[in-house]
């Protein structure tokens, strides 16, 4: 993947940003327009409700992604080893 110069960069975070609010506002537009579309999601997408939420799109405290685990010792790999032969 090519390298960017930093201010390539700033203006794409800087007009990803722009777009973010401008489609925030249209949900926030089409749902005072249709309110019965506040409830309307898909199974596998998250509620309108939550998508145009004051900031939805930062990490929470709980929310940080995947489960870090330390490392094992060299015991625990052994036990981990000769429970898997069994």
């Amino acid at each position: 993947m090519p390298k960017h110069s930093s201010h390539i960069l700033d203006f794409a975070k800087k007009g990803a940003s722009i777009r973010l609010r401008e489609l925030m506002d249209e949900a926030r537009l089409l749902l005072s327009q249709f309110p019965h579309l506040r409830d309307a999601f898909d199974e596998d997408e998250l509620p309108i409700s939550f998508i145009v939420a004051e900031k939805s799109g930062q990490l929470t405290k709980g929310n940080r992604g995947g489960r870090r685990r330390g490392r094992m010792s060299e015991e625990a790999r052994e036990a981990v080893s000769a429970r898997m032969k069994k």
